[in-house]
């Protein structure tokens, strides 16, 4: 190559990347206007430019402002949106899940499905959208005039295309597992601090906290490594297309020299289609990668509609609302094994009766099976085998919410959220007087103490009930059941943290109503109350009758109350 030729290219390329920096990042709208091949020239010999010029050029930058304004801004608003509703759509989703979900998914899992995941797919389908129509525009109005100035390089420069979908997919093939594993890896990380700081006090307690932060940080270092791997897969992958980019502008100079040497091109249009490529190839380039970042961002889609589309393991809601309800629950030859080991059935043939207006004490050793009749009367699970009736009517078959306000469950270790007291005890009410909680907080013998507080029924709880003792939530607990004025009621070790006074409450007003009560208890004192006694063991019912009959009987129940009960 001569002299002048190599002056020629340093002069193209000094020229081109001024160009650039000058005029195609801040106002890459009017590149057709400043590109042209009729306009370059007159910049290139011009002292000054022409008013009309200008007054042209600041029409085109302002209506380009403006629309890149009004385009982001619409963007953004559509991407709070979907993030919005997917979440929303997502979080209603696995409230409705059965509880062996839950039991087989991680939280952690589930909170980065919530947070990241649906963030990931918000995002490429509104910010995306917008740098991807935008990139597309560009790329075929660019090419527009390309062709208009020389077919043969327009074509030329369509070898940039394939060239760039072949980098791409070979990136993405190994971006998208890496993604996968940084995301399961922000996951693990979540569940570390969510077990460690939900368990403080067992944490604390055993003087584990160094393990936990151990644990926290290898869960960080090994989220790190991964996101270097990632990093560094990145910066490979931008060298590679900037080498593309490069090689693409070496062919086009070396290809518009022979034109314009033939007469078939001039030096203007030379400038202004390698001035278009230019563009061009980064335009394609950020579609590329958008379409191989939609398919790195399946997989974050795939986790979240697997979750959406999943149907619940559960009948349907029933739809029976009667009027009233006497509360006679049976259990006619009841088999249950939990999903999770369907092997394994922890209820055998099971059959007894609930009457209304009794008390009825189910008791036997741990593991009997005592928690898992109580789930199956919450309608929780469902029977492997044999019938659950609710006034003769298959449970399932009543409306969800009726049954839950119907059959009202006390557990040894009640949940309350954040909130007042009057929000806790009207828990899941769309509408609840004051009158009606204070009578709820009266028969639960809950308001000596509730009444000591500073700001009574508007008192906080603190999370989880932080704020009370273990006695005043089960008070407060008990008073969320019976504030439903439930037909059937569930207590399930439920007085076990309750003073004399309370207590004494409760067998007032609650064990002696009108109420079908099952009671699973351990003091003697609750199960000698009840009008009757069932004895669980190994998943059967081995006894049943009064305490009285029982003793007398000298087996399992008579074991238990000279054993466990009297200790």
């Amino acid at each position: 190559m001569s002299l002048p030729y190599i002056y020629i290219y340093i002069y193209i390329y000094i020229y081109i990347y001024i160009y650039i920096y000058i005029y195609i990042y801040p106002s890459s709208s009017v590149d057709f206007l400043l590109f042209s091949s009729s306009i370059l020239p007159m910049i290139l010999h011009a002292n000054s430019f022409p008013p009309a010029f200008l007054l042209i050029l600041l029409s085109f930058s302002s209506l380009s402002s403006l629309s890149a304004g009004f385009r982001g801004g619409f963007f953004t608003l559509v991407h709070s949106q979907i993030n919005l509703r997917i979440r929303r759509l997502l979080f209603s989703s696995l409230l409705h899940q059965d509880l062996s979900f839950f039991q087989e998914t991680k939280t952690g899992e589930l909170n980065s499905r919530l947070s990241s995941d649906t963030n990931l797919m918000s995002s490429w389908l509104s910010l995306n959208a917008n740098v991807f129509l935008r990139s597309l525009v560009k790329v075929v109005g660019l090419y527009g005039f390309m062709f208009s100035l020389s077919p043969r390089l327009a074509v030329l420069s369509l070898l940039e295309v394939p060239l760039s979908m072949a980098t791409e997919k070979i990136y993405n093939a190994r971006r998208q597992t890496v993604l996968q594993q940084i995301q399961d890896a922000v996951a693990k990380a979540g569940q570390v601090v969510r077990e460690a700081v939900g368990s403080l006090k067992t944490v604390r307690s055993f003087g584990a906290e160094e393990d936990e932060a151990q644990r926290y940080e290898e869960a960080l270092e090994h989220k790190r490594q991964l996101e270097w791997h990632r990093d560094w897969e990145r910066a490979a992958y931008v060298l590679l297309c900037r080498v593309l980019q490069l090689g693409m502008q070496v062919l086009m100079l070396n290809c518009g020299l022979r034109q314009i040497l033939s007469g078939e091109l001039s030096r203007g249009g030379l400038v202004s289609f390698l001035l278009y490529q230019g563009n061009v190839g980064r335009s394609v380039q950020t579609l590329v990668y958008i379409c191989g970042d939609m398919v790195s961002n399946v997989g974050a889609a795939e986790k979240v509609f697997h979750y959406l589309d999943r149907e619940p393991q559960m009948p349907r809601p029933g739809v029976l609302v009667p009027p009233s309800l006497r509360g006679l629950v049976e259990f006619q030859d009841v088999f249950f094994a939990y999903p999770m080991q369907p092997t394994k059935p922890v209820l055998k043939g099971v059959t007894f009766t609930l009457y209304p207006g009794k008390v009825t004490a189910l008791v036997g050793p741990n593991g009997a099976g005592k928690s898992s009749v109580a789930a199956l009367l919450q309608n929780l699970y469902q029977p492997t085998r044999g019938q659950l009736l609710l006034d003769g009517e298959p449970l399932p078959q009543y409306e969800h919410k009726y049954l839950h306000s119907q059959v009202s469950v006390v557990g040894q270790e009640p949940v309350l959220f954040s909130g007042s007291v009057r929000d806790n005890i009207a828990y899941g009410l769309e509408s609840c007087r004051d009158a009606e909680v204070m009578a709820a907080v009266r028969a639960a013998g809950a308001d000596g103490f509730i009444n000591n507080m500073e700001h009574g029924l508007d008192t906080a709880v603190g999370e989880k009930g932080s704020q009370l003792s273990a006695g005043q939530k089960q008070c407060l607990a008990i008073a969320r059941a019976l504030v439903r004025n439930p037909r059937v009621l569930i207590l399930d070790e439920a007085t076990s943290a309750l003073d004399t006074e309370c207590e004494q409450a409760l067998q007032e007003s609650v064990l002696q109503g009108h109420r079908t009560v099952l009671v699973i208890a351990h003091r003697l004192q609750t199960v000698q109350a009840a009008d009757h006694i069932l004895v669980l063991e190994q998943g059967k019912l081995v006894e049943q009758g009064t305490h009285t009959q029982l003793m007398a009987q000298r087996g399992l129940y008579h074991h238990l109350v000279q054993g466990q009960f009297e200790a």
